[in-house]
C-alpha cells in the first residue's frame, strides 16, 4: 500500500478521535495512529484513584478500549468491540502516566483480534495486557 493510500485510511480513524469525547474528558491524547497501530497515554489524576489509592480498573480498561478502538479502524473501515478481556498485572498510581499500545493481530471476515499494552510510562512496567475482539460493520 502507498503512503497516499494508507494516510487515506487514517482519515476516518482521525475523524473518529476527533470525535471521541469520551477519551478526550479523561485527557487521553494519541501519540500514534498507524495502520493496525496505535499508542494512546493517559495520566491517573484523583477522580480516577479507587478506595485503594490504585487507578481504578475501569480506567485502565477505558485507556486500553481507546488505543484498541484507533487500531481496528485504522484501515478505514467503521469496526465495533464485540468484546474483551483484561488481565491487571500491577497497579498504576495517581500522577502515574500509563501507556497504550496497540496492535492488530489479525482479521478474519469481518471479524479481528488485537491486542494493546498498558505500561507506566515512568518505568515500562505492564500494567496490564488487553484482548480486543472487533467485528467490522457493513457501509451504511
Amino acid at each position: 500500500m502507498s503512503d497516499e493510500a494508507q494516510q487515506a485510511d487514517l482519515t476516518h480513524v482521525q475523524r473518529m478521535w476527533a470525535d471521541d469525547e469520551a477519551s478526550r474528558g479523561l485527557g487521553m491524547e494519541a501519540v500514534l495512529i498507524e495502520l493496525d497501530h496505535a499508542v494512546v497515554r493517559m495520566e491517573v489524576t484523583p477522580a480516577m484513584v479507587n478506595g485503594h489509592a490504585i487507578a481504578h480498573g475501569g480506567f485502565v480498561f477505558t485507556l486500553a478500549d481507546s488505543a484498541f478502538a484507533l487500531a481496528c479502524n485504522s484501515g478505514g473501515i467503521l469496526t465495533v468491540a464485540a468484546g474483551a478481556d483484561i488481565t491487571f498485572v500491577t497497579a498504576g498510581r495517581l500522577g502515574d502516566v500509563l501507556v497504550a499500545e496497540a496492535r492488530q493481530r489479525t482479521t478474519y471476515g469481518r471479524s479481528g483480534l488485537t491486542d494493546v499494552t498498558v505500561t507506566r510510562e515512568s518505568d515500562g512496567a505492564v500494567v496490564a495486557e488487553f484482548r480486543g475482539r472487533s467485528r467490522s460493520l457493513p457501509p451504511r
